[in-house]
């Protein structure tokens, strides 16, 4: 599949770890073309783009950015009509410790306002960075499970066989509005890590058995 990951960050870096390795072919675009360069010399099958580049022939687009940055970021990408984009952001506040967008609306459908003739999915915003950076499997063996939530079943399908090629354990949530329960669930992870110090892999392995 080619896939364009937009950031370069510990989740984009994630992306194309994990992404390059299943075979996908790759583009990595970053508002700082340096750290895209960095990364796509570290991984095979893997290509640094600008950000106006990075849609082309790609089949998906994944939003590897904070909330905060994503309408940005969409803009550079000029027209995406048609792309499925993977929304992995959460709108989480400074201090973590809320949402800075939620109950009557989420981040996801916000971004899907900003690009409507794309077909937003939600997805892995409940993964800790290292873990979608180390692999999928929980110390008892368990494939660590990746939410997906979307309303084009097409887009739903391609984002399942993606999440499904890396070795995650693809989840159906329902439609992008249950986004508005996903990104508050990447909060209460974020205190089980380091709140309470749980450390990262309590990203949800409930849903695995």
């Amino acid at each position: 599949m080619k896939v364009s990951i937009i950031g370069a960050g510990n989740m984009g870096s994630g992306f194309v770890k994990q992404f390059s390795s299943a075979g996908h072919t790759v583009r990595i675009a970053s508002r700082t073309a340096e750290k895209a360069d960095a990364l796509a010399r570290r991984y095979p099958n893997t290509t640094a783009v600008a950000p106006g580049a990075a849609a082309g022939d790609a089949e998906v687009i994944v939003l590897a950015t904070g909330y905060g940055d994503a309408a940005d970021a969409l803009s550079m990408l000029g027209d995406v009509s048609g792309k499925v984009i993977v929304d992995v952001t959460n709108p989480l506040t400074a201090d973590f410790m809320g949402l800075s967008v939620g109950h009557s609306t989420s981040a996801a459908e916000e971004i899907a306002k900003l690009a409507p003739k794309s077909k937003v999915v939600k997805a892995f915003n409940t993964l800790f960075a290292q873990v979608l950076e180390d692999g999928p499997t929980f110390a008892n063996g368990a494939l660590a499970p990746v939410f997906y939530a979307g309303d084009d079943p097409s887009a739903k399908a391609k984002v399942a066989s993606l999440i499904e090629s890396i070795g995650f354990k693809p989840v159906d949530a329902g439609g992008l509005k249950n986004a508005r329960y996903l990104e508050p669930l990447a909060g209460l992870n974020v205190y089980f890590g380091y709140g309470a110090g749980l450390g990262i892999r309590i990203a949800p392995a409930w849903i695995s058995r």
